[in-house]
């Protein structure tokens, strides 16, 4: 698993989800919570993190800049592509969460979730990135 130091941000333009987001990786030990309204704030807060962003989740929907888009401005930059990259969406259709991929999001999580489902995703990832 992500070590509990591991700088977090989480971007959705709903506050009850992003404290509810929060409040969930706060359940599994992360210490570093920053968040974000919509991806042009959290692509601002990415550059001028410190410590460094470790892990970004993100909703898809959003006024200014969606999830997606801020999906691929992360990972054309040589800065932050390496970022894990998990999308939290209403959307479970088929061909988005395929854009997503082709995008290359770490996972995705399909709303409404749980504090364990959001575990095993970040689980799924770790061992991803750990294994690579």
């Amino acid at each position: 698993m992500f070590s509990p130091d591991t700088h977090v941000l989480v971007v959705d333009d709903m506050m009850t989800m992003r404290k509810l987001v929060t409040k969930s990786c706060k359940e599994l030990g992360f210490t570093k919570i920053t968040d974000a309204a919509d991806g042009a704030l959290a692509w601002a807060a990415i550059q001028e993190a410190n410590p460094p962003i470790g892990l970004i989740i993100s909703d898809w929907n959003m006024p200014n800049t969606s999830g997606l888009d801020l999906l691929k401005r992360v990972r054309a930059d040589g800065r932050f592509g390496k970022i894990p990259f998990i999308m939290v969406t209403a959307e479970a259709e088929q061909h988005q969460i395929m854009e997503a991929v082709k995008s290359g999001v770490s996972n995705y999580v399909i709303k409404p979730f749980t504090a364990d489902i959001l575990k095993e995703k970040l689980e799924a990832v770790h061992k991803k990135i750990s294994a690579a």
